[in-house]
């Protein structure tokens, strides 16, 4: 603020302050740069319209790649929930686990995407929405919890409902710090200029 109590006309003038706003941020390498609607929720600047039939495929193939991702996160949580047997009314280990271990390996394959490789249009959809997408699931945990609850098991849909959102977050943030530890490649820091 300036000493009138009013604002700059351009906020990143302010003396002696880094402001961060989203035309500072780098372009997310998921979003398509000929996409004015996408650019623009991702607070982008926005020049010009693309042409109709190009919008089209390239969200064609970024569906296909979530497609692709998803066919084999499904089968892949299947077997985790075949491998971990959970009796009625027991605690719903196979759904956590399956959890836990999705949100380990998104924070740190986000990381990964984000920070440490070369910009990607089909890595993030792919790996992240698609595989990791079908393989956790959120409507399983919701209806475990409702299930024992409703079952009279409330102490385990309690434990459980707090067991998945705490360790879900320790994974996620572990992963996180996992890929930091990664040396970052020389493209992510000219990029950064």
């Amino acid at each position: 603020m300036g000493r009138d109590g009013t604002l700059p006309d351009d906020p990143r003038e302010v003396p002696g302050q880094r402001l961060r706003f989203p035309h500072d941020l780098p372009v997310d390498p998921d979003l398509d740069p000929d996409d004015p609607d996408q650019l623009a929720l991702a607070g982008h600047p926005v020049v010009g319209r693309p042409r109709p039939e190009i919008r089209r495929r390239l969200r064609a193939d970024v569906l296909a790649a979530i497609a692709a991702g998803g066919a084999l996160g499904a089968p892949a949580r299947y077997e985790m929930t075949r491998l971990i047997h959970v009796a009625k009314g027991g605690f719903p280990w196979a759904t956590l686990w399956t959890n836990v271990s999705g949100s380990l390996v998104l924070g740190f394959v986000l990381v990964l995407v984000i920070e440490r490789f070369p910009p990607s249009r089909y890595l993030r959809p792919f790996f992240a929405t698609g595989f990791l997408g079908a393989y956790t699931t959120f409507s399983t945990f919701m209806v475990d919890t409702a299930t024992l609850a409703k079952d009279g098991h409330v102490e385990v849909a309690g434990t459980y409902l707090v067991a998945s959102l705490a360790a879900g977050l320790v994974a996620v943030w572990t992963g996180m710090m996992a890929g930091k530890l990664l040396p970052a490649r020389h493209h992510h820091q000219e990029r950064a200029r």
